[in-house]
């Protein structure tokens, strides 16, 4: 269930990353370079999160399971 719902974030961080790279193109100079940086983090973390989501959710540890197993 992490897994999943992990897309909603990753999505976010993604159009985030998208939008600091547009508007990076269009500066000049060092600030360019900083928000080329800087959009390839965002997507670094955009693409971490669903990574991170799937071994918490196959080692067992996702608290989501574990509130649905209590409300049965």
């Amino acid at each position: 269930m992490c897994f999943f719902i992990s897309f909603l974030p990753a999505t976010f961080w993604a159009v985030i990353g998208y939008f600091v790279l547009l508007s990076s193109s269009r500066a000049e100079g060092r600030v360019q370079t900083i928000g080329h940086w800087l959009a390839i983090w965002i997507f670094v973390i955009a693409v971490l999160i669903p990574f991170v989501a799937a071994y918490i959710t196959l080692t067992g540890f996702c608290p989501l399971d574990a509130m649905l197993q209590a409300c049965e």
